[in-house]
Formats: C-alpha cells, sequence, structure tokens
C-alpha cells in the first residue's frame, strides 16, 4: 500500500497536486501544520497527527467539526515528546500497512528538520517500508540493497549517493556517467555527488552498509 505523509515543511501547492494524482494512495495522514495542505485542497486526510503547535486552529476546527462519516482519526500529543510529528505519522502509516511512504513538506528553512527526517527515512526502512521524501526539485530514499533506476522514470538529472553508515562497502554502479566496481564508499567524501544516468537503466549494487540516494534538478 501507497501512503501519503504531508508534514509542515515548505511545500509548492501546484507540484504537490501534479505528484499526488499519478498514485492511488491507500493512507493519507497529515502531520501538524501539513492539514493546511488537505485543508486547500479540499481533502479530508484519514488521520491528523501532532501536537498542533504550528498548525491553525481554524483548519483543526474545520476537520474536528466534520460529520462523523467524514472526520478523520485525529491524535493530539504532548509537545513535550520524544518523536517528531513526521516520526508519528511514518509509523501511524507502517502501523496502516503502508509499504511505500510518500513524504512530502519535509524540507525548508529548518535544517534541523530536514536532517531529522532524512533520519526518519532509515527509521520507515527499519520497519520494512519504503519512504521517498520529496519535493518539486529532490527525491530521495535510504536504501540497504541494490535497486536499479530507469532514465525514463529518473527524478532530476542528477544521482547522487552518500554513504549513511561509516562505510558502504562493494559499490558497484553501472549504466551511470561514472561507473564504479566494488569500490568502498566512506563518509567524509564528496565523491559520489552529482552523477548521471548514461543507460536506459543504472544500477547501484553494494555488499553492505546503509546509502543515501538523491535524485536532484538544479
Amino acid at each position: 500500500m501507497h501512503a501519503l505523509i504531508v508534514s509542515g515543511g515548505n511545500l509548492d501547492m501546484e507540484f504537490a497536486r501534479a505528484y499526488i494524482s499519478k498514485y492511488n494512495f491507500g493512507c493519507r495522514i497529515a502531520a501538524d501544520r501539513g492539514m493546511a495542505f488537505f485543508h486547500a485542497q479540499k481533502i479530508v486526510p484519514d488521520f491528523i497527527v501532532g501536537d498542533f503547535d504550528s498548525a491553525s486552529p481554524e483548519i483543526l476546527q474545520y476537520f474536528e467539526n466534520l460529520q462523523e462519516r467524514l472526520k478523520p482519526t485525529i491524535l493530539q500529543f504532548q509537545p513535550e515528546k520524544d518523536e517528531t510529528d513526521t516520526e508519528l505519522a511514518i509509523r501511524m502509516a507502517v502501523r496502516e500497512g503502508a509499504d511505500v511512504i510518500h513524504l512530502l513538506g519535509a524540507t525548508g528553512s529548518r535544517v534541523d528538520h530536514m536532517l531529522g527526517n532524512l533520519h526518519l527515512l532509515g527509521a520507515a526502512m527499519e520497519q520494512g517500508a519504503e519512504c521517498r521524501m520529496v519535493d518539486g526539485n529532490n527525491r530521495i530514499r535510504m536504501i540497504r540493497q541494490g535497486m536499479t533506476l530507469k532514465r525514463e522514470e529518473q527524478y532530476g538529472k542528477y544521482v547522487s549517493l552518500f554513504p549513511f553508515t561509516p562505510q558502504v562497502k562493494g559499490l558497484t554502479l553501472k549504466g551511470f556517467k561514472y561507473p564504479l566496481e566494488d569500490y568502498t564508499l566512506e563518509c567524509y567524501h564528496s565523491l559520489g555527488v552529482s552523477n548521471e544516468i548514461a543507460a536506459q537503466e543504472a544500477e547501484i549494487s553494494f555488499r553492505e552498509g546503509v546509502l543515501l540516494v538523491v535524485e536532484a534538478n538544479d
């Protein structure tokens, strides 16, 4: 099942509308201020979660006042909690049976929030779900096994690879402008930045480690 989470970061409405039209989501979740997107698009999410410290009280009241059969499940938490609102939403999506999670509104001016959301890709991965952190210029995924990227489906011009463990061992890249063979990619280096798909399909494989895959446009 594909699940949609809209968080409270920067969100281009036109991009978001076009993106969600491509998928049939079995579950829609608003994380705190992300409920503003659903309200603007006249979509009722299945769940609204968070401490609502940054959400519009008027929008929250709108969803609370819907008829019972239309009302989303609203879960409010104390601001003093261990998880961010986005983490609560990801865990909710996994509990609802999602195996692919699309995370929108997870980037923006708060670098600490964005870095925290990157780590949440791993939280989803550890629970058996693929999480895609997406905005108008980037699609970011975290993997612990190889994958294939098709040129016709690529998200942007560039593919950058970052080790999320101290080392990613046995990294082999085929079908890329800059191939690799059985390479150990280590932290604190920029070797994996700005590669490009050169064939119809590009393959990423490795033996050990966790890899962050960023498809990006300028």
